[in-house]
């Protein structure tokens, strides 16, 4: 007698992708932009440069209402980044798409520094996209 196998669950794949949420002229500008900024960009700027797409991105789940339905999907994820207040949330929450956007891109974003210190571009990303309302100086 052989063991029943147990049914496979049906489950939709949700897009993990930037270019479902900012669409795909806005995805091929963003990858133009990260090809030429970034192999020869300082970090501090490029940081600030994709922490603004993140926001766009959480801006546009949010204006199209996009998910409420889908609990794992990118969008969902960015609105739920934008309400937390540590980069290393937002780091488990979009990481994924974010090294795709930079590997679809064809660019690094691990760095070393003069010292031999490695360190992410990507998450200095997530510290500007947390701060990115703040106004320290009011």
């Amino acid at each position: 007698m052989s063991a029943k196998k147990p049914p496979r669950s049906v489950q939709k794949k949700t897009s993990r992708r930037f270019s479902a949420v900012v669409g795909a002229d806005t995805y091929d500008v963003w990858l133009r932009m990260l090809r030429e900024l970034v192999p020869d960009g300082r970090t501090h700027r490029l940081a600030v440069v994709v922490a603004g797409m993140l926001q766009y991105a959480a801006a546009m789940a949010a204006a199209n209402g996009e998910g409420e339905e889908e609990e794992h999907s990118l969008a969902a994820s960015l609105l739920e980044a934008a309400e937390v207040s540590d980069p290393s949330e937002v780091k488990d929450l979009i990481h994924d798409a974010v090294v795709q956007l930079f590997n679809d891109a064809k660019v690094r974003f691990e760095r070393t520094n003069a010292r031999g210190d490695k360190y992410s571009l990507a998450e200095d990303s997530y510290e500007e996209f947390i701060h990115w309302f703040d106004m320290p100086w009011e």
